[in-house]
């Protein structure tokens, strides 16, 4: 006999990352299908050549030296956005994140200009090799090309592989000023020469919360996220690879001091004295290009820049002239930045064409601090905040005249206890209905302002003296007291009422019962309800309009009929019962409805 024992596995699965997801069709059809909406958004500016994913202007003039540039495809807006005169002629776009063929450049080259080609090109052996052999082969067919190898990255120390450093963002301010020299008409060595400067100035550092996933992959890149997903990565390239070192997450100002301080001690070849040296010092002017690596916030990068230039004036000494922020060489979604730091030495030929205008698609001009015109940046000088213009309060002696049948001040003061006593009196009904139909705090919202408005008149301490300025104390009282959303539209309606008794004639009964209509249209207009909205309004126009028509009387019995209502209504389209479904809100009335019904029913025991 043979027995069979089933066991059961008490094994978990092993966790599978979720597939990413991008707005595309097919991975293998991104590239072309991303150029295509290039040449639609731009259709005057940009030209594809044929049989190529390669992009050209159609506006840079003939006659001039062109700088072609180009890359994997993936660091958008590099390397098409940068087309345009006073940047570069052409693009070449490779694969995501694959460089593009010798053919593909070479046709390029043959499709520019008879007065030479400089290509731009960042140290990664694969750019090297094809735009290297496509250069090479240009001089071959009588077009004089030549080419710059951009190596900015700071992270990886000097003597480490023969690759030596990446070629990172720092490549736009290549573009950006060797550009602006071939719109001048310089030559093609003149060219080269300001292209091969800008190079031996300037470093770039890399930081990153999260990986990049590129589009096609199967699942994330999970490689920052694991455990308790509080790893980031210094100074990592536009590709992902791997950097310095991960660390723990840090505040904005520490990462700014690892970039500041890692740019600076990886330092710069000094010719004069044949030794490396801290690529910037105490005293130094410079521009620095805070590069969004494709998936960081407008809001984190202000945050960030803020840091990096404290970092640099406050603690190295330097001035931050020019401050260029935005997507320059991204690393498709990843989460993340890098710092390029270029100190401009004094040099104004350098500094004039960093300056000059050009029309590359996605370069925004630098806002230019200039120290020895001012001392300070005019954007740190704060615009002094105005006196407010005359108040009710100051002009009420110019206020219209009283013409009611009884004293304001002692009429207004018994209406004003009662109607607070029975809010706080109703705090509990009212928050039960809230609790059911909102978010439970309408009863204890009221009952803030009603005790507001208790004291101040124990206290003295609202103006009874006009309606205007009651109105406008009653406001205050409100604000100072309520908050939420309730709290705003009272004080909207006093602030209204307040204006509207100042602005206008005689006050009398008239002119109170239309003080009270303009406050509730500014209730309705600025907060976006209407009668039907389930909402304190329901109570608040009926009474206005038969407030206006027949009296108080009439009022109070039209609010009462008004939030009595509110328990029918089947959906509300506005505040927090918006968000509760049919069958909680039949039979309950709306709580801000049923507030205005008892403040009214209460006005009208004086």
């Amino acid at each position: 006999t043979t027995t069979t024992t089933t066991t059961t596995s008490t094994t978990k699965p092993a966790f599978v990352m979720p597939a990413p997801k991008h707005f595309i069709n097919k991975p293998e059809d991104a590239v072309g299908e991303f150029i295509e909406g290039l040449l639609l958004q731009y259709p005057n500016a940009l030209k594809k050549l044929a049989n190529q994913n390669v992009l050209l202007s159609s506006t840079t003039a003939s006659e001039n030296v062109k700088l072609l540039s180009g890359g994997g495809s993936g660091h958008e807006p590099s390397h098409a956005g940068w087309i345009g005169e006073g940047m570069l002629h052409g693009a070449i776009l490779g694969g995501m994140f694959a460089s593009p063929t010798v053919s593909q450049i070479l046709a390029a080259i043959r499709a520019s200009s008879p007065a030479g080609v400089l290509l731009v090109v960042k140290n990664y052996t694969g750019d090297r090799l094809n735009f290297g052999m496509a250069c090479e082969k240009a001089n071959a067919e009588g077009i004089p090309c030549k080419m710059v190898v951009v190596a900015d990255d700071c992270a990886l120390p000097r003597e480490k592989g023969i690759t030596g450093a990446r070629g990172v963002a720092g490549t736009v301010l290549v573009h950006k000023i060797a550009g602006a020299a071939a719109a001048k008409g310089a030559t093609l060595d003149e060219v080269t020469a300001m292209a091969n400067k800008v190079c031996s100035r300037m470093g770039t550092l890399g930081v990153a919360l999260d990986a990049v996933t590129v589009p096609g992959a199967a699942t994330m890149n999970d490689r920052l996220s694991k455990g308790d997903n509080k790893m980031v990565e210094i100074g990592l390239g536009i590709h992902g690879e791997a950097g310095m070192r991960q660390a723990s997450l840090m505040s904005s100002d520490e990462f700014a001091k690892e970039m500041v301080t890692t740019i600076r001690d990886f330092g710069r070849f000094d010719e004069e004295s044949g030794e490396i040296v801290p690529l910037f010092k105490s005293g130094d002017d410079v521009c620095i290009l805070v590069n969004n690596l494709g998936g960081t916030s407008n809001f984190e990068m202000s945050i960030l820049v803020r840091s990096i230039v404290k970092q640099l004036e406050e603690e190295e000494g330097c001035t931050v002239s020019r401050i260029l922020v935005g997507s320059f060489m991204t690393s498709f979604d990843m989460h993340g930045a890098s710092l390029t730091i270029l100190p401009l030495m004094g040099d104004t030929e350098l500094m004039e064409l960093l300056d000059a205008d050009c029309s590359a698609l996605a370069w925004s001009k630098c806002d230019v601090w200039k120290k020895e015109d001012a001392a300070t940046r005019a954007s740190a000088t704060e615009i002094p905040e105005k006196e407010p213009a005359e108040s009710v309060t100051a002009a009420a002696a110019k206020l219209p005249e009283i013409q009611l049948a009884a004293p304001f001040d002692t009429t207004a003061a018994s209406m004003l206890k009662e109607a607070a006593d029975a809010l706080v009196e109703n705090e509990p009904l009212l928050t039960k209905y809230d609790t059911i139909v909102g978010d439970g705090d309408c009863g204890i919202t009221m009952k803030r302002g009603a005790t507001e408005i208790l004291s101040r008149l124990d206290s003295n301490t609202l103006d009874l003296s006009h309606p205007a300025t009651l109105f406008s104390s009653l406001a205050d009282a409100v604000s100072a007291s309520m908050g939420g959303t309730s709290g705003v539209l009272l004080e909207l309606m006093f602030r209204k009422m307040s204006t509207t008794v100042a602005s206008g004639g005689v006050v009398d009964a008239k002119a109170m019962h239309e003080a009270f209509q303009a406050g509730v249209e500014a209730v309705s207009y600025y907060g976006g309800a209407t009668v039907g909205a389930r909402t304190m309004l329901d109570a608040m126009v009926p009474a206005a309009a038969s407030l206006l028509e027949s009296g108080l009387a009439a009022a109070i019995a039209s609010a009462k009929e008004g939030a009595d209502s509110t328990a029918a209504m089947e959906v509300a389209s506005a505040g927090r019962s918006n968000y509760v479904g049919k069958e909680t809100l039949v039979g309950t009335p709306d709580p801000g409805a049923v507030a205005v019904a008892l403040v009214l029913e209460a006005v009208g025991k004086v």
